[in-house]
């Protein structure tokens, strides 16, 4: 795989020699792992939409949805290389590159809500965390939601003790894998393309994931308890290769940005919307039972992945983790 990506980082450096100016239009190829109907899939529709339309065409935005280029682990490195312009990874998705920070999104419970998350990423702490993918090859143009995740196995998932033993997908991050050995489970770190099947077979007995994700994957239609826990947030960074982007001429580089800054707000008020739609299209199939934790479940379960935040404190950085909790609570913790 990776031949085939120094391959096509190859051939783009061969189209993108010369002034960028010089083609007709300029392609900037936008990759992503989700389906067009999630959040992330209709701001990029988006985005592509008004670039094109405030640049006259000399920009075309061509976007792959669904792993069509790359799966999970590859498409960082597809990028970096130039062989894709731009992608919209998930937070965790940065610390396997060495920029670890951005696992903080990932803490058990650390963001109450989404007008507490906004605080954060259109505040100067955002901002700082965006410049720590430059010297990566990135940069980071904007924060997209999907939404709070939610657990799912074929048992149901009320208690700490519940999670024992069980086989949990996640994505690549030591803070997922912590948060599920803190609950005894067995994390297996797997492709998101690869969920559904892994589900259906039993190679995992279950996972987390926000409700638009759970319902444009099936995944509902091969796990028997959904736990509506909210335990967790899902979001995205834009990134683009930041050489390609310093060598856009500067007009179509501003005209972008616009774009940009309309996708996301455009597709952060979908996405809400989408999980709600989402969760209500599940319920409606009858195939998934969706349990909700009294006050005191939530309790314990949030008792219990305290530890956490410890555990993973040398990794992503105590001074973070509490810059992080003074912006969404107010304190330390």
């Amino acid at each position: 795989m990776r031949r085939l990506i120094m391959a096509a980082a190859s051939i783009a450096a061969l189209v993108l020699a010369g002034p960028a100016r010089a083609q007709s239009p300029i392609v900037i190829k936008f990759s992503h792992v989700v389906a067009p109907n999630t959040p992330k899939g209709q701001a990029a529709l988006k985005f592509k939409e008004l670039a094109e339309k405030y640049t006259d065409g000399k920009v075309k935005v061509e976007v792959y949805p669904n792993s069509q280029l790359y799966k999970d682990k590859e498409e960082l490195e597809a990028l970096q290389l130039g062989a894709v312009q731009m992608l919209a990874p998930s937070n965790s998705k940065f610390g396997p590159i060495g920029v670890r920070e951005f696992e903080v999104f990932d803490l058990p419970y650390i963001l109450p809500d989404l007008k507490t998350l906004r605080k954060v990423t259109d505040g100067p702490l955002g901002a700082k965390l965006l410049k720590l993918l430059e010297p990566k090859g990135m940069t980071g143009l904007a924060y997209w939601d999907n939404g709070f995740k939610q657990m799912s196995a074929n048992r149901k998932l009320v208690s700490p003790a519940d999670y024992k033993g069980l086989k949990i997908r996640i994505q690549s991050s030591k803070v997922l894998e912590a948060q599920f050995r803190t609950l005894g489970s067995i994390p297996q770190v797997m492709a998101f393309s690869e969920v559904y099947q892994a589900l259906q077979t039993g190679v995992v007995d279950g996972q987390e994931n926000t409700w638009s994700n759970i319902y444009t994957q099936k995944m509902h239609e091969v796990q028997k308890y959904i736990t509506n826990s909210n335990h967790g947030y899902i979001g995205y960074v834009v990134v683009v290769n930041k050489k390609f982007w310093d060598g856009l001429p500067a007009d179509l580089r501003a005209e972008c940005d616009k774009a940009m800054k309309e996708a996301t707000a455009y597709g952060n008020s979908q996405s809400a919307q989408e999980n709600e739609d989402a969760l209500a299209e599940i319920k409606k199939t009858g195939k998934s039972e969706i349990i909700t934790l009294t006050a005191e479940q939530d309790g314990a379960m949030r008792r219990a992945l305290e530890p956490v935040y410890k555990d993973v404190a040398s990794r992503v950085g105590q001074s973070l983790i509490d810059e992080f909790l003074k912006e969404t609570r107010g304190a330390t913790n």
